[in-house]
């Protein structure tokens, strides 16, 4: 949720150290993955509040070992237009989409981690999709053909 790096492994220290703390916030051993997911989101959100909105322009090139620069600019616009409408989302949204989509996460397990009914993800993830839509409505025709010419 926070692109890995520094800031994801100062959340999960943060996590296992509430954890360390007050283990007695587990009630069910079978619920500690449950618990860490909600406390690792909900410090996530709690760190997207304190930085505010999230600029295009500051957002971290990503690596690209394929050659070409023209294949590069392509991977990186496509990369850079879909990380900020992603940013641009409401929090929870935000946090369901990623869970869902990159984390592989499923909806039941999401549910447990936002502290959420399955209904409620799925909800979070249908305003999500049209969320994104909306924003790249203007563009998604130019960067389906970046994405079908990488």
């Amino acid at each position: 949720m926070l692109g890995g790096g520094d800031g994801a492994e100062d959340v999960a220290q943060e996590a296992f150290l509430r954890l360390w703390q007050n283990p007695r916030q587990v009630r069910d051993g079978k619920a500690l993955k449950s618990w860490l997911m909600r406390v690792a989101s909900n410090l996530v959100v709690d760190r997207y509040r304190r930085q505010g909105p999230v600029d295009a322009g500051e957002l971290p090139d990503t690596a690209d070992d394929a050659p070409g620069p023209e294949l590069a600019l392509r991977r990186t616009n496509v990369a850079a237009a879909v990380d900020s409408a992603i940013a641009g989302l409401p929090e929870r949204q935000r946090l369901a989409l990623v869970l869902s989509h990159y984390e592989g996460y499923g909806n039941p397990e999401i549910a447990l981690a936002l502290d959420v009914s399955v209904e409620a993800v799925e909800s979070l993830l249908a305003r999500a999709r049209r969320g994104l839509k909306a924003v790249l409505a203007d563009r998604w025709q130019e960067l389906l053909d970046d994405v079908a010419s990488l």
